[in-house]
């Protein structure tokens, strides 16, 4: 495993919280405003279930020179399965399916207007912090996990 690979691994306490967003919101948004309320620190999605009417995806064939593989989707979606972590640059990953059962996939870039529902646990890796700095060798900020030790409860 190289350096960059293992860096910043730790284990901490699990807290769970668990958050249902209606017709209309916006997801990615939505969560992100729920992570800043709760000031939380390393967080992450453990579940999503739900339905969306749109969604903005990068596909995987973007690097960071182009950036442009993007897809926009429009009509009725199943959420399948919402990955990733939620620190203020998120790094969520989606997969959909339609009214079919085809199924598309891809980093979230935003515009995940909510159907029905989207109901979310999200945990908290607790004494842990989650930040992202810009990796020379994938062009893209990554994620780094550092220790979080709270001495201030207002912080």
């Amino acid at each position: 495993m190289s350096s960059a690979a293992g860096r910043g691994s730790s284990s901490s306490s699990l807290q769970l919280h668990a958050v249902r967003f209606g017709p209309g919101q916006e997801l990615l948004g939505s969560l992100q405003a729920f992570v800043e309320e709760r000031r939380l620190r390393a967080p992450f999605i453990i579940t999503c279930v739900g339905s969306v009417t749109k969604a903005t995806l990068r596909l995987a064939n973007a690097t960071a020179t182009n950036t442009n593989q993007v897809l926009q989707l429009s009509g009725r979606f199943e959420i399948v399965s919402l990955v990733g972590t939620l620190n203020p640059d998120a790094h969520l990953h989606i997969c959909l399916s339609d009214a079919e059962g085809r199924t598309v996939g891809g980093h979230v870039l935003g515009d995940l207007e909510v159907f029905t529902t989207a109901e979310v646990v999200v945990g908290e890796a607790v004494g842990l912090q989650f930040t992202r700095e810009m990796d020379e060798k994938t062009g893209f900020p990554e994620l780094v996990v550092q220790p979080h030790c709270e001495t201030d409860p207002s912080a």
